[in-house]
């Protein structure tokens, strides 16, 4: 009984639960994780004050993230001013010519292309998408199957390939592995996650031809107005270019390749954008004098985003101090079966609750490795059981948290008139589809490599 009531009162449970019903009822997502926090503190018995420093001071723990966020997105403002995103949404459009189909897979091959070919991760969804929203308004496309498509693109290639993101999430893993005592190599661990991106695939399939296949009716708005004055001022500089290739484009595509080896050479995304950024300028693509506005768009584009990130990472923090996540582990692995599946439904649950609050399947994985690897390691799971299981387990709460760019990234482009929920139309499809396809592949997964 006394453990019943450890279980029902964790702060960390607590606390996501709380998360998760502020942002269902519309709170903003970033006052919703602060009172979350606030939450989780004081029910630990940590005091007011106590709380917000280990807030304040956590938030650095997603720094570099926020700032590759406003790095990109200012990347992405000049690829608009200079006409290249112009192009590409004209020819997205012409070559769609109103098949549905078409234009969701061009999506889909973009968003996979921004984790690993040219990593500008979300920063291209508030330049790319808002052009395109009327050509989806005529084919009465429903966006949560495009939220979804994005998501794949967004989530997928990190889980299974390693290359660009999917290197960095590939060596966390092989990494703490390795810490907590169990040796792998590097090169081998998309060979076990490759089950979770044949398993995001499937979700895709289903969201596209089965939940989301009918038309839906959308009111043909304008874009909001900081979009719109974005969209006129491209289109005045731009005036009758909007089809032709220029040099300026070859130098964004130079930029953008630069920016990917420099982010894999020195495995740091900031400097990559910056080294894209200073190819950009100085080869004049956009005038000096418009340095200043281009680095403002950027915070505009991605600022939000990137600060939800810092909030969710003094989250994560508050929520390490309180130590609940530890306890609440604890509380459920006393009761773990001894059947291998069972117990990695299991763990793959509780990883849901710890990483759908925090947001990001990268920070969460030192805090899932040190928990779970040795209690795996107890019960007889393998390497690459174990692989596998961290995988699913630090990237369930990426797909459906209100607080992951992987949600936050569609949002901002889709929701570019005003007719796109965050909640209901991006956070709960890509939850129900990606994450239940997750823990679905994640076990079969598992269950194959024991055989």
């Amino acid at each position: 009984m006394g453990s019943l009531v450890q279980f029902i009162t964790n702060p960390a449970l607590l606390s996501v639960i709380l998360l998760c019903i502020l942002c269902v009822k519309g709170v903003n997502v970033l006052l919703s994780i602060i009172i979350s926090t606030l939450c989780a503190g004081l029910l630990s018995g940590m005091n007011v004050k106590h709380v917000m420093d280990v807030f304040i001071q956590g938030m650095g723990g997603n720094s570099e993230t926020a700032l590759s966020y406003i790095l990109l997105g200012a990347f992405a403002a000049t690829m608009a001013h200079s006409g290249f995103t112009d192009v590409i949404s004209n020819k997205i459009a012409k070559f769609v010519s109103g098949k549905k189909l078409v234009l969701l897979s061009v999506l889909a091959l973009i968003a996979m292309a921004s984790q690993n070919i040219i990593p500008i991760h979300i920063a291209f969804i508030p330049i790319i998408i808002p052009p395109l929203l009327s050509v989806m308004n005529n084919m009465k496309l429903d966006r949560r199957a495009v939220s979804c498509v994005l998501a794949f693109g967004l989530k997928m290639p990190y889980i299974a390939i390693p290359v660009g993101f999917g290197l960095i999430f590939q060596n966390l893993i092989a990494d703490n592995m390795i810490q907590n005592g169990v040796n792998v190599l590097r090169g081998d661990i998309w060979k076990s996650t490759l089950i979770l991106g044949v398993g995001m695939l499937a979700g895709l399939l289903v969201a596209v031809f089965i939940s989301y296949r009918k038309p839906r009716e959308y009111t043909p708005h304008p874009v909001g107005e900081r979009e719109q004055s974005l969209a006129n001022e491209v289109s005045l500089t731009n005036a009758g270019e909007g089809n032709i290739f220029k040099k300026s484009h070859w130098i964004i595509i130079f930029a953008a390749i630069a920016t990917f080896i420099v982010q894999l050479i020195t495995k740091s995304l900031p400097l990559g954008a910056l080294v894209g950024l200073g190819i950009i300028f100085t080869c004049r693509v956009i005038p000096q004098e418009k340095m200043d506005h281009m680095m403002n768009e950027g915070i505009y584009l991605m600022g939000y985003v990137a600060f939800v990130m810092l909030v969710a990472a003094g989250f994560a923090s508050v929520l390490k101090e309180t130590g609940s996540i530890e306890t609440l582990v604890n509380l459920v692995l006393n009761y773990l079966p001894q059947n291998i599946i069972l117990t990695s439904f299991i763990i793959l649950i509780l990883g849901l609750f710890i990483t759908i609050g925090i947001g990001t399947s990268f920070g969460t994985i030192p805090i899932i490795a040190v928990l779970f690897v040795p209690i795996c390691v107890k019960m007889g799971f393998n390497p690459q059981q174990i692989i596998v299981l961290i995988a699913a387990a630090a990237a369930l709460g990426d797909a459906g948290s209100p607080a992951s760019d992987t949600t936050l990234g569609p949002t901002s482009g889709l929701n570019a008139d005003g007719q796109h929920n965050h909640i209901f139309d991006t956070c709960i499809p890509t939850f129900l589809h990606f994450n239940t396809a997750l823990i679905l592949f994640a076990l079969i997964g598992i269950w194959i490599l024991g055989v």
